[in-house]
């Protein structure tokens, strides 16, 4: 992937607009705005990366593998007893699929058709999912779940602490 560097200046003039907080946001219509009015949010783009990937095969512990780059991001994630796993239902990411805007939930023709928004459907106009699931440890950049319903090597994107934080280990107190 080649990556080429351009000022504000260049990106805004491309119909690209650049966000207080430095995140690249395209705008469909070549319209370039700071804050893009609400009837344009349709039309913008967002790019998102994974920061890891799910090790899930059947009988081994489910694995949550953090890039080299984001290890640092999961520093004291332990002291959390579950946390939000962001990931991409990768395997769905067809134009057919995404177009899908009505489904019968649990894939049962009795079940009346639904809105995607009301259902647990995998197929959705964005592939985000999120799992809550019991943190067992981390160690090394690799989290370790009680489980999660994603297919082995499933993008993350993002983890959020959920739930209690486990009791913060104190620094010890000198002796007397």
């Amino acid at each position: 992937m080649t990556t080429n560097h351009l000022s504000r200046r260049d990106l805004l003039g491309a119909g690209a607009a650049v966000g207080t907080c430095g995140v690249l946001t395209t705008l469909a219509g070549g319209q370039a705005k700071d804050e893009p009015a609400e009837e344009d949010y349709s039309k913008t783009v967002y790019e998102v990366y994974p920061v890891g990937r799910i090790h899930n095969k059947k009988g081994k512990p489910v694995q949550l593998e953090i890039f080299q780059k984001y290890i640092p991001a999961v520093h004291r994630l332990e002291y959390c007893s579950h946390v939000m796993v962001v990931w991409w239902f990768h395997k769905n990411d067809t134009l057919k699929k995404r177009s899908i805007m009505k489904v019968h939930p649990g894939g049962n023709k009795n079940n009346p058709l639904t809105g995607v928004f009301a259902t647990h459907s995998p197929v959705r106009p964005n592939l985000i999912a999120l799992t809550t699931c019991k943190v067992l440890s981390v160690k090394d950049g690799i989290v370790t779940i009680d489980r999660i319903d994603a297919f082995d090597d499933t993008p993350i994107l993002d983890l959020k602490s959920a739930g209690s934080r486990r009791k913060t280990p104190q620094k010890p107190q000198p002796k007397e």
